[in-house]
């Protein structure tokens, strides 16, 4: 595993992107012995078609969005913020559904913060602002499988980024595992209890 230097290291986190990235997380968090929490950020949807990702935010005030995308579909700055603005309360609601201890604090520690993928890289980009305004040391961006120029892209904004596969051309996460499963709330709180009982 690339990661295997991380092992046990004091003052890491491994934090998953919810919610397919904590499944990815979970498996890195046990294999390295480092506890595992969410990175709280979520997609933001284009109004009247929400799997379209405008950008994303996370529980507080990052955001980062699809300038050229807005403009396409005519989607001026106050709507984007409308957006924005009710996808970090659904978000800030589902955390407070997992339960306390979900985010933990990352001053001063070594991220690694993961998803079960990568395709336009906001979720990700938003990702990374958060913990480093949380004020995490050293932020590692780990996945197995974006884009080529996504990864390119984001490698510029992290410490270092670990993703096994960058493969072209690239359609759609789910296209690179055998199954696809709907992650449910029940199987994060399991996920996290696991991790934090390490």
């Amino acid at each position: 595993m690339a990661l295997q230097r991380y092992r046990a290291l004091p003052k890491a986190v491994v934090l998953g992107i919810p919610r397919g990235g904590v499944v990815v997380a979970g498996s890195i968090a046990r294999e390295l012995n480092l506890p595992l929490g969410i990175c709280p950020v979520r997609k933001v949807g284009s109004p009247g078609n929400p799997e379209l990702a405008l950008g994303a935010v996370d529980d507080t005030d990052v955001l980062v969005f699809d300038r050229r995308l807005t403009r396409h579909l005519g989607i001026d700055d106050e709507d984007l913020r409308m957006a924005a603005d009710r996808t970090r309360e659904e978000l800030r609601t589902w955390l407070a559904g997992i339960g306390p201890g979900a985010v933990p604090a990352v001053g001063e520690k070594t991220v690694i913060l993961t998803d079960d993928g990568i395709a336009t890289g906001y979720t990700a980009q938003s990702g990374v602002q958060s913990v480093r305004r949380r004020g995490a040391r050293k932020v590692v961006l780990a996945a197995p499988v974006a884009p080529r120029d996504t990864a390119e892209w984001l490698a510029s904004q992290v410490d270092e980024l670990i993703c096994t596969e960058t493969p072209e051309p690239f359609y759609a996460v789910g296209n690179f595992f055998e199954e696809w499963p709907q992650v449910t709330d029940d199987e994060v709180r399991s996920l996290l209890l696991a991790g934090n009982t390490l």
